[in-house]
């Protein structure tokens, strides 16, 4: 009897022993985290089609849904109508002022031929300043009808920029119907349906970059001078055959105010006191969930 008792005496102080071998001691925990962002619409209409399931995995600058575009498309339509009308206005100078030109060519072959008979003496002085006399006149007609054809075509030109400028407002609101997701992620919820009529500024869906977590934890004002910017720490959570599985982290971030711990603790002891938060980076394995808690060791 005396010898079950000395070896249940030892069991128990081994099972002890054990017991407080496995215990881990860490120095703050916290609850994962990670950038979400919502995606709302930039247009008013019916959402013509709208790709998005709640746990799906986007890229950036994937086109997911469209907003209906008819009416912008017709008003842009009717816009550059507008302006190929216009446009038609525009006089041809070169054209307008051909019959000038030939005048002109004639005129000058006049006056050189008149110039030759003068120094032949079968021709008058009076007849060569004649003839020069309209050359020049000929040359200011030119002149006049090009600057006259030119101020038309520049006011033409003038009427389409305000067009223009509707259009490229209507291109403008054309992109914006397409539904694009700004960064790469996962879809964690769904605001909206296909064909819903949606107006500018509502809430589509909300999503996150999971490749990389946040720990989201509070160290006390003592363990405060341990810690800083970019140092590596250790992460440790619950993994699926009981024991810890840890991560490597990166603090990202300090606060530089002390707050009260917030309600998740437990205690309401550990609750009044004053705390820091921090963030730690830890890549995501694909185990990691937002809200899963873990233990910070560093």
């Amino acid at each position: 009897m005396k010898s079950i008792k000395i070896y249940i005496s030892a069991l128990g102080l081994l099972l002890l022993g054990a017991c407080k071998g496995n215990k881990e001691s860490f120095d703050a925990s916290g609850a994962f985290e990670a950038d979400e962002t919502i995606v709302s619409a930039e247009a008013n209409g019916v959402l013509e089609f709208f790709r998005i399931e709640e746990g799906m995995q986007v890229k950036e600058g994937e086109q997911v849904g469209l907003i209906d575009t008819v009416q912008l498309y017709l008003k842009k339509k009717q816009l550059q109508t507008q302006i190929q009308a216009l446009l038609s206005q525009k006089p041809d100078i070169q054209t307008q002022v051909a019959a000038l030109q030939t005048q002109l060519q004639t005129a000058e072959r006049e006056s050189l031929r008149v110039a030759r008979l003068v120094k032949a003496d079968a021709a008058t002085t009076k007849q060569l300043d004649d003839m020069r006399s309209q050359v020049e006149l000929i040359k200011k007609q030119i002149d006049a009808q090009q600057s006259v054809l030119s101020i038309n075509t520049r006011s033409i030109n003038e009427q389409t920029e305000p067009l223009q400028m509707q259009i490229e407002q209507l291109n403008d609101q054309l992109a914006k119907c397409r539904v694009v997701n700004p960064v790469s992620g996962v879809v964690l919820s769904r605001y909206t349906n296909a064909a819903e009529m949606v107006n500018a500024g509502k809430p589509l869906y909300k999503m996150a970059d999971v490749s990389k977590m946040i720990l989201r934890a509070y160290i006390s004002g003592d363990q405060l001078a341990r810690l800083k910017l970019n140092q590596q720490v250790k992460i440790f959570t619950d993994g699926a055959d009981g024991k810890y599985k840890e991560y490597n982290g990166t603090v990202q971030w300090i606060s530089d105010k002390a707050e009260f711990t917030p309600k998740t603790i437990q205690t309401k002891n550990e609750r009044a006191n004053l705390v820091y938060a921090v963030k730690i980076l830890v890549k995501n394995d694909g185990y990691l969930k937002i809200g899963m808690y873990g233990e910070v060791s560093f």
